[in-house]
């Protein structure tokens, strides 16, 4: 049921198109650090966290927003750090889309704070090392195949720099995976897995 409702709430928000002529699309990149796994930096597989969404101008200060990216660690720390003393490697990372409403305080101003709120659903991929390479390729394939969709929700801020059809976001993200599979539900203990981003986008206004 949550998966359902989170769905229905992201693709609501994506493909309200707004009808005014003068209305603008955006399209964004960005890159990301998860704050809370800063202490695999200088590891070979860091994770990163990066993605792409699509904006439109429903009003001067609102934006309705759909989103598509990929989040490099959910794995909670509770598990993570019994794990780092074990030959053991488990990587949990996350696909996910989700839509949204951003509030901009100062729209016509090249320079402005905003603030947002999203809902989609998440999609977990486990990844194991340290077991062998044959256990490990069968383990990541049996739990690969369990449903592991799951609803995301976020909130975030941050800054707008607007110049011509340019603009950069550096902001904050906090998201959500609320545990509805068996699979998060087992890696998260029964908890939901959560991230909070550091996050650097560029894009364009047409």
């Amino acid at each position: 049921m949550r998966v359902l409702i989170a769905s229905a709430v992201a693709a609501a928000c994506v493909f309200i198109v707004p009808a005014g002529a003068s209305a603008q699309t955006s399209l964004d990149g960005f890159g990301a650090v998860g704050v809370d796994h800063l202490s695999s930096f200088g590891e070979s597989s860091f994770p990163v966290d990066f993605g792409g969404r699509v904006s439109f101008d429903v009003l001067p200060a609102v934006q309705v927003l759909g989103e598509f990216g990929r989040i490099g660690n959910v794995l909670p720390g509770i598990v993570g750090l019994p794990l780092s003393f074990s030959p053991v490697n488990l990587k949990v990372s996350a696909f996910y889309g989700e839509g949204g409403v951003r509030l901009l305080a100062a729209p016509r101003s090249p320079v402005t704070p905003y603030v947002e709120g999203t809902a989609g659903v998440a999609h977990l991929r486990v990844g194991a090392t340290g077991l062998g390479s044959t256990t490990d390729a069968l383990v990541r394939a049996a739990l690969n195949l369990v449903d592991t969709r799951d609803p995301l929700v976020g909130v975030g801020g941050g800054i707008l720099v607007q110049g011509g059809p340019l603009r950069l976001d550096l902001g904050y993200r906090y998201k959500r995976i609320m545990a509805n599979s068996m699979l998060s539900s087992v890696i998260g203990l029964g908890q939901d897995l959560e991230t909070h981003q550091v996050r650097f986008g560029v894009g364009v206004r047409f």
